[in-house]
């Protein structure tokens, strides 16, 4: 059977040269499926050639004569300082080549630590990350802080994984960030108020102030005088108890689901 196609990008010279050595000169394999016999095929992996950065990767990939086509590119998170530059890369070699599958790579995106300052908000930020890579074309997440530290192991049982049919991979600390913050989701909409009711002229008013409307374009829109808008703006308020104004009565009625962000049509001064 043919090989696995790998090409890897990272910022460290020495993690470059770790993985392609590990993977090429330990001729690793993946099972792939059984054959009639009942016994596991294996595909051996290959690395074609590994990237410091995005710009060499595309650089090789759009140059067809020089370099095969991987089946599978291994790209780091973070690129130079930056903590998501993974997921631009990951996006641009998915849309210009959708059938490579990506699977990211990263020390940082892991479940806090219990004692660790700011966790909660930390574990909210990683999972958003490690949706938002998957949305740029990504289809596997793996920790390099896995038990016994990061192994090429990690990445071939994504591969494999992939390989067999799955639509997603996550390794245990991503997946136990994303568990953790998804129950926090839950608790969290579970806790909100949803007794709030308000008219459909209210409504109205908060999608026109959301927009960008001044109360006197709120009250022509709304055919009614400035004075009545002011006092609606009062009483809208008073029902979601906050203070009167405007950025916290559109946040309130954001997170309680009284607007959808879809239906505002922003202003454009």
């Amino acid at each position: 059977m043919d090989p696995i196609k790998i090409m890897i990008v990272d910022d460290e010279p020495i993690i470059r040269k770790a993985l392609k050595y590990e993977l090429n000169g330990s001729n690793a394999t993946i099972a792939c499926g059984m054959n009639d016999d009942g016994d596991v095929l294996r595909r051996e992996v290959c690395v074609l050639d590994t990237f410091a950065n995005g710009a060499q990767l595309m650089a090789a990939l759009d140059s067809p004569a020089e370099h095969e086509l991987p089946d599978y590119l291994l790209v780091d998170m973070e690129f130079q300082g930056e903590p998501t530059g993974g997921i631009f890369i990951a996006d641009r070699v998915h849309k210009k080549y959708p059938n490579i599958r990506i699977v990211i790579l990263s020390g940082r995106f892991d479940n806090p630590l219990p004692g660790e300052g700011n966790r909660q908000d930390r574990m909210l930020e990683i999972a958003r990350v490690v949706f938002e890579s998957l949305q740029h074309g990504a289809q596997a997440f793996v920790s390099k802080n896995a038990a016994g530290g990061f192994s090429v192991e990690n990445a071939l049982r994504a591969i494999e994984c992939l390989e067999r049919g799955e639509l997603y991979y996550f390794n245990y600390p991503v997946m136990l960030t994303i568990k953790e913050a998804a129950e926090l989701y839950v608790n969290h909409a579970a806790t909100m108020r949803t007794d709030i009711a308000i008219s459909d002229t209210e409504r109205r008013l908060l999608l026109l102030e959301a927009a960008g409307c001044t109360a006197s374009e709120i009250a022509d829109n709304l055919h009614e005088t400035d004075k009545s808008i002011q006092e609606r703006q009062k009483e809208l308020s008073h029902k979601l108890n906050i203070v009167n104004k405007s950025g916290a009565r559109i946040a309130k009625a954001m997170q309680y689901g009284l607007i959808d962000p879809k239906e505002i049509n922003y202003l454009k001064r």
